[in-house]
């Protein structure tokens, strides 16, 4: 969760660092689905102390599974962005820019994902 914490921070000083002055569609797409992995990451992680509960083990699975599709949504969205970023774009410097963030805001939730895995596991030795 750590590394979670880092990338955000990551990316909000990369887009200051790099003086990004307008967020693409992509940039909010790309964040609004890091907002919602984090989020679904809090809400597993708040189960954990119920989870001898079985109703309460398949609710955090269920939110783990959720956070795999979102993830892969973010993957899906990232690759159209660098694909329209690449054929679009005529400013190198943009490209180089937007290329950092996209990357970076696609890897919160490759590590909400991580965390999720984890969740699961522990969820599975304890059943």
């Amino acid at each position: 969760m750590d590394d979670v914490a880092d990338l955000i921070q990551d990316s909000a000083e990369t887009m200051a660092l790099y003086d990004v002055r307008y967020m693409t569609e992509d940039i909010v797409r790309l964040t609004d689905i890091s907002v919602k992995c984090c989020e679904r990451v809090r809400d597993a992680v708040k189960l954990l102390d119920k989870i001898a509960d079985h109703s309460v083990a398949d609710a955090a699975l269920k939110t783990c599974e959720e956070i795999d599709r979102l993830e892969s949504d973010a993957d899906r969205v990232m690759r159209s962005a660098m694909s329209k970023l690449f054929r679009e774009e005529a400013d190198v410097r943009e490209v180089i820019k937007l290329k950092a963030i996209y990357e970076l805001l696609e890897t919160i939730t490759d590590k909400c994902e991580d965390v999720a895995n984890l969740i699961e596991g522990i969820i599975l030795e304890n059943s």
